[in-house]
């Protein structure tokens, strides 16, 4: 089966060739990292975990580029796993979708192996499409990992709807225990503080990301979920910590911190992006 776009045409062009040229400004944009996953890849693989925003790309596409070159730089993991929230309330609490996902740059292919191994070791996944069905957290991940590593890339799409500590910890660990035979890259898909100033925006983002600078997964869901911080992604954020403490990481990085109101000009109600790596 072939999980069909739902969001191209309004998150993101529905036509390859305005595609490409889209993705190209992102990374080569004012707010970009100013150059192109182009050249040989690089081949440290130190990156354990990364952060990306998912709005329409003219909001987050260019933050999000910053979270691509860095992982092309490091280079090119052997599998990929996407975390993202379910903003619909659709399907299961974890849901793995065992489709190949197409979009207007060709067909990006579900990574069978690590996939099916993720449903057979942890408690809370399932397989189960329907939570993807109408859901653009990942979607809109996908046309950058096919015009960072080609069209066909490979990788596994989990919708995270219970963002409970307990869930987030499970498949952190799951995919933290996978890994000890695997080479794996995961990507927790989040937009950060919704719809209030951006000065009230970014004093909660950084109170948030101190959680994350301690490497503390528990303490920043905690405190995004008791003080009510409009987070989208905080337990995707908080599972993909939880993996990269499990595999050995020391560091938080942030890469860049923008708003809707950087494109806009009208700073009286935003949604602000977050680019970063976990080392």
């Amino acid at each position: 089966m072939v999980r069909m776009p739902v969001v191209a045409g309004r998150f993101y062009e529905g036509k390859d060739d305005l595609l490409q040229e889209r993705l190209k400004n992102c990374f080569l944009g004012s707010l970009g990292p100013g150059k192109l996953p182009e050249g040989e890849p690089g081949s440290s693989r130190s990156l354990k975990a990364v952060i990306a925003p998912h709005a329409g790309y003219m909001y987050s596409g260019m933050p999000a580029a910053h979270t691509y070159l860095k992982i092309y730089e490091d280079g090119i993991p052997e599998h990929i796993v996407l975390l993202g929230p379910n903003h619909t309330g659709i399907g299961a609490r974890l849901a793995v979708c065992n489709d190949d996902w197409q979009t207007p740059l060709g067909v990006a292919q579900f990574d069978n192996v690590l996939g099916a191994a993720i449903v057979e070791e942890d408690e809370f996944a399932t397989n189960d499409c329907i939570a993807h069905s109408n859901e653009h957290s990942l979607e809109v991940q996908v046309p950058f990992l096919q015009y960072t590593f080609g069209p066909g890339v490979t990788f596994v799409p989990i919708c995270v709807s219970d963002q409970s500590y307990a869930v987030c910890e499970s498949i952190g660990k799951t995919l933290a225990k996978l890994a000890d035979e695997r080479d794996i890259l995961v990507l927790a898909s989040s937009d950060f503080t919704h719809f209030e100033s951006a000065e009230s925006a970014r004093l909660k983002d950084n109170q948030a990301m101190e959680y994350l600078e301690f490497l503390d997964p528990e303490g920043f869901l905690s405190f995004v979920q008791g003080h009510k911080v409009s987070i989208c992604g905080a337990g995707p954020i908080a599972a993909a910590m939880v993996f990269a403490k499990e595999r050995g990481a020391v560091q938080f990085n942030l890469l860049k911190y923008t708003t809707s109101g950087d494109i806009t000009k009208d700073n009286s109600s935003v949604v602000a992006y977050v680019s970063a790596t976990i080392t």
